[in-house]
């Protein structure tokens, strides 16, 4: 058991401290505003579609929905952790373009600190990414000069976490997530022309984050025979984004003063539904609503910085053929899900569909389960941008018996 614990953490401490240089997408579409969103899900839960707001699973841990701590064994340590690796495949006007990434998704900890009554959740997590290349050739009107225009972005916001859940009572639990957030997103745009005698002009902007956020969840649940039905809400406030952002034109050596105001973090909140059926069946649904129509941006609402809400559809299902079956393959887990959220900037104009599979594989000497999942994703606008994506994640999600005092 100690040598358990030890190589538990040394592997969390690993794994912690490479998260923070991955790089999370490699998008177009995450040229603007603050990227692609993550929704911190576990590997189970995204492979159902990414819900997780009416979901309680002992053998889960989910950042998402701050109440479902108190879900766990009240002797159990578990850790989540993930790594993804995705392939995309761009498609406009100019051609098409292949592009494959590889990263550490997240690390999640959960610990019961009195029975089942009161659990707390820690962790590391992303929060947004950038990452694209995109470069577009074209000539002064009648042709007099030929340039290049060459976008390029990297960069990650960050997150850790702490939370506390407790039960009310026998089928009311609560709880909130406290956030730091950090990181820097990285864009450059240089124009490059053909003609010697005339300059190339690189401009950098940087975007630097540093904040503190909250989250609020409660849930419902009860179980009655085979049946059990859990409903669940979450809810953030609009508040005040800690952020810098600094420009640097380069053709005349000129950085234009830092600006630290006019960024709100923007009205979250979302409900969800879950129903478990002889613990055989799971079904899950989650709405989400991103408010980024009313946060400010760059010293504007968002609505009129080109950003709009952010709604987010998901419905997912696990089933397992029998739990305790002699059996490997009946005590397995297949999942299924799909989702539809809208781009929250209004110049993409595009939908994000989703569609996701993944398996479960429980070890047998241990209260371990190994997950899989494949996402495929699509998005598209009126102006011919396709981006089709395959992202393949592997997740353990371990459980281990810390707690249990033997008698003599």
């Amino acid at each position: 058991m100690k040598n358990n614990k030890l190589f538990i953490w040394a592997l969390a401490l690993v794994l912690a401290a490479g998260a923070q240089a991955q790089n999370m997408t490699s998008s177009p579409y995450s040229r603007y505003a603050y990227g692609d969103m993550n929704e911190n899900v576990p590997t189970a839960y995204r492979a159902m579609g990414g819900v997780g707001i009416g979901m309680r699973n002992n053998r889960a841990i989910c950042p998402a929905q701050p109440a479902s701590y108190t879900s766990c064994d009240s002797l159990t340590f578990m850790l989540d952790i993930a790594a993804s690796a995705s392939w995309s495949h761009y498609k406009d006007v100019s051609g098409v373009k292949n592009k494959a990434n590889g990263n550490l998704e997240y690390l999640t900890i959960q610990v019961p600190l009195w029975k089942r009554w009161i659990a707390v959740s820690v962790g590391l997590l992303p929060y947004s990414s950038v990452g694209y290349d995109i470069a577009i050739s074209d000539s002064t009107a009648g042709g007099g000069y030929h340039y290049t225009t060459t976008y390029t972005g990297n960069g990650n916001i960050s997150q850790v976490y702490g939370g506390l859940s407790f039960n009310i009572c026998n089928w009311v639990a609560v709880g909130a997530n406290v956030y730091y957030m950090w990181g820097d997103l990285n864009r450059m745009r240089t124009l490059a022309f053909t003609e010697s005698n005339l300059n190339t002009t690189v401009q950098s902007e940087i975007l630097s984050v540093s904040n503190v956020r909250f989250r609020a969840g409660a849930q419902l649940f009860h179980t009655w025979g085979k049946h059990s039905v859990n409903v669940g809400a979450i809810f953030e406030s609009k508040m005040k984004l800690n952020c810098a952002k600094v420009t640097i034109e380069t053709q005349t050596n000129d950085t234009i003063p830092v600006e630290k105001e006019g960024w709100e973090l923007p009205m979250v909140w979302g409900v969800g539904a879950g129903y478990n059926w002889n613990n055989r069946l799971t079904l899950g649904f989650d709405f989400e609503r991103q408010c980024m129509a009313d946060a400010r941006y760059e010293g504007a609402p968002g609505m009129f910085s080109g950003l709009r809400d952010r709604n987010r559809f998901a419905f997912g299902a696990e089933y397992r053929h029998n739990p305790m079956g002699r059996k490997y393959v009946e005590r397995m887990m297949w999942r299924a899900g799909v989702s539809v959220q809208d781009e929250y900037l209004v110049l993409i104009g595009a939908k994000r569909i989703s569609a996701t599979v993944g398996i479960g594989f429980p070890l047998p000497t241990i209260g371990t389960v190994i997950n899989m999942t494949v996402e495929y994703t699509h998005r598209g606008n009126t102006k011919g941008l396709e981006d089709n994506g395959l992202r393949f994640t592997i997740g353990a999600a371990i459980a281990e018996n810390w707690f249990f005092k033997r008698k003599l």
